[in-house]
């Protein structure tokens, strides 16, 4: 495998582990807290940041990025900030069309955002600035 090609397969692992968790606290939250499900999605997503970012920053992309942490964790917090943004509206509007149980329509809009969350990971947040 190529190297670019095990930074896919660290990604894929990373953001499916950080998902799971999102997932997991929102279903705690839920269950166990009476958390509305939205509220729960946030506390959800705090969390899962940080297993996100500390996983692609040393493990995902750390190695080869040369980007300092500050910089690569500023980037990463706009970005996922903004990807959280599109998640609460979709995750809003799926839950208002009653479809589906709060905690599968929650699944369903995780994987929809990983693919542009990767991509930008990988072009800006990650990425040292070109020389010149």
């Amino acid at each position: 495998m190529s190297k670019d090609r095990w930074q896919g397969v660290r990604f894929i692992a990373v953001g499916t582990t950080a998902a799971a968790v999102h997932w997991g606290v929102v279903r705690v939250a839920v269950e166990s807290m009476g958390m509305a499900p939205l509220g729960a999605n946030v506390v959800g997503w705090m969390i899962a940041f940080v297993v996100s970012f500390s996983g692609h920053r040393f493990w995902t992309f750390g190695v080869t990025s040369g980007v300092g942490t500050g910089q690569s964790l500023w980037r990463f917090a706009l970005v996922s900030g903004a990807g959280f943004a599109v998640n609460e509206a979709c995750y809003a509007a799926v839950l208002r069309t009653g479809g589906l149980r709060y905690d599968l329509a929650l699944g369903v809009v995780l994987v929809g955002l990983a693919v542009a969350t990767f991509v930008v990971s990988r072009l800006w947040v990650f990425r040292a600035a070109s020389p010149g």
